[in-house]
């Protein structure tokens, strides 16, 4: 798997000006060619050819009369359209077993009643029952079969018990953080459609040779800026259910696009688990890592110079003064904010290490000397920004740029009290991430041609979102870091 996940959801990487007419022009046209894009669908090739062959296959087959009468009987309370015993699940059902006549037909080379079929060696030998769940209800098949028990049908392959876009629904539903449980009552109610919590998780894991793919896939040689983060879920762990990190990495490539490198669940964090993480990601082809921002994580640091030696790892600074805040009472908060703001806005680092003297001398550092120690235990990892031009520094000095994308994560994990295990949260994560990314193209596709301050539609979350400021930011990274971007990404 040579590309990105989400290459299949959204359209490719951006320019630095992503939100031009042409661009948005070219995603709608993205959004039209792919149709659905959550796992197992099946792309639709010409949206706008299936619908007029449709329409066409109504008119020919279907007058306004047969309507008429029939929303006579739908108005007299006598019909239903869909539910069990609709008239589209009827409908579908008369298709499904006409086309299953069909291939037995071809299959045994002639028709119901030719005499063809005479001492042909295989014939026609009765039906078999069998209930299929769609998206307008239950239906039930009459399925043909032959006396050889040499017929496979096409039309409804043997064991399926789905037709079509049922198994699109469901992982949609799950994608936007319904419960399995939560899924099932809400086919019961809507379609009528008896589908078993267990069945429904094994759709759903249906996706995990994909991820597993994607887990895996060929990365870049290079990403100047790497992110890492981690949300805490709790996940089963034989008897008992535990609060585990999930972690994400998220790289910045040379033409300035984010992408999801990688999650990984661990119980706890340390150095082993980090140095397993930075040889994965080495082994996939990262040979090189110029900045590593991070929230102070125990052990990444030592890993990432065992792995990538000559990266530079920078501490965030909004989690440094979030950890400093923690000693401070209410009615200091203020005070505290603007003494530490004078430390990580210093120009140079000599300036920053003389307002954090300054601020521990300072009645309000004496009074929280916890404060003082969170920057002063981190002081070798939080200063490497300064070095750096404002361009550079407003990009690498905090992880919000996957903390905003860990906060919609929440939204969706919220409705579950655990996951039965690491590769179930693991599973949801990568929907989910899907998911949202695919909305907020189609969100920008349905507004592409207007005015761009009439534009309401969310840019990308993460997935193949651009940084702003990047061409600056990268002759920065060139002019510090020389010889290490390759010429022809920069």
């Amino acid at each position: 798997m040579n590309v990105s996940m989400l290459d299949r959801y959204v359209d490719g990487p951006p320019a630095a000006d992503a939100d031009t007419d042409a661009q948005v022009a070219a995603l709608g046209s993205h959004v039209a060619d792919s149709g659905v894009r959550l796992p197992l669908s099946e792309p639709v090739l010409d949206e706008a050819a299936a619908k007029a062959a449709a329409a066409k296959a109504m008119s020919d087959l279907i007058d306004d009369r047969m309507i008429d009468a029939m929303l006579a009987q739908v108005k007299d309370g006598g019909l239903q359209l869909t539910g069990p015993g609709g008239f589209l699940s009827q409908m579908i059902k008369a298709v499904l077993e006409r086309g299953l006549q069909a291939e037995l037909s071809q299959h045994l080379g002639y028709g119901k009643h030719e005499t063809v079929g005479k001492g042909s060696g295989n014939s026609r030998n009765g039906l078999t029952a069998k209930t299929l769940q769609t998206e307008v209800g239950p239906i039930e098949l009459k399925v043909p079969r032959d006396r050889a028990g040499t017929f496979t049908p096409m039309l409804v392959p043997k064991n399926a018990r789905r037709l079509g876009g049922l198994s699109d629904v469901i992982i949609s539903l799950y994608a936007g953080g319904m419960t399995v449980r939560d899924i099932s009552y809400h086919l019961q109610r809507v379609y009528g459609t008896d589908v078993s919590p267990d069945t429904i998780s094994t759709i759903t894991d249906e996706v995990l040779e994909e991820v597993k793919a994607w887990q895996t896939r060929p990365l870049d040689e290079v990403y100047p800026i790497v992110y890492i983060d981690a949300l805490m879920v709790k996940i089963r762990d034989g008897s008992t259910v535990r609060n585990k990190a999930c972690y994400l990495a998220i790289g910045v490539d040379c033409d300035g696009v984010k992408h999801v490198l990688g999650i990984w669940v661990q119980p706890t964090e340390g150095a082993k688990f980090w140095m397993q993480v930075c040889t994965e990601l080495r082994n996939r082809g990262v040979r090189d890592v110029l900045i590593a921002c991070c929230d102070g994580l125990t052990g990444l640091p030592e890993a990432i110079e065992t792995v990538w030696p000559h990266t530079t790892v920078q501490t965030c600074t909004v989690h440094l003064i979030r950890a400093a805040m923690k000693f401070v009472s209410y009615k200091d908060r203020r005070a505290m904010a603007g003494a530490l703001k004078d430390i990580y806005t210093a120009a140079t680092a000599e300036a920053a290490e003389t307002a954090l003297l300054t601020f521990a001398d300072s009645e309000l550092g004496r009074r929280y000397p916890g404060a003082v120690g969170v920057f002063e235990r981190a002081w070798d990892r939080f200063i490497p920004f300064f070095a750096f031009p404002p361009a550079l520094r407003k990009i690498i000095y905090t992880t919000n740029a996957i903390e905003s994308f860990n906060f919609q994560i929440r939204k969706v994990i919220k409705n579950r009290g655990h996951f039965p295990t690491d590769d179930s949260a693991i599973k949801l994560i990568w929907l989910a991430i899907a998911d949202i990314e695919d909305k907020r193209a189609r969100a920008r596709a349905a507004e592409a041609g207007k005015d761009k301050n009439k534009r309401v539609a969310p840019g990308r979350l993460v997935e193949g979102a651009a940084v702003n400021g990047w061409k600056q930011a990268l002759n920065a990274l060139d002019l510090f870091f020389p010889g290490r971007i390759p010429i022809d990404a920069s």
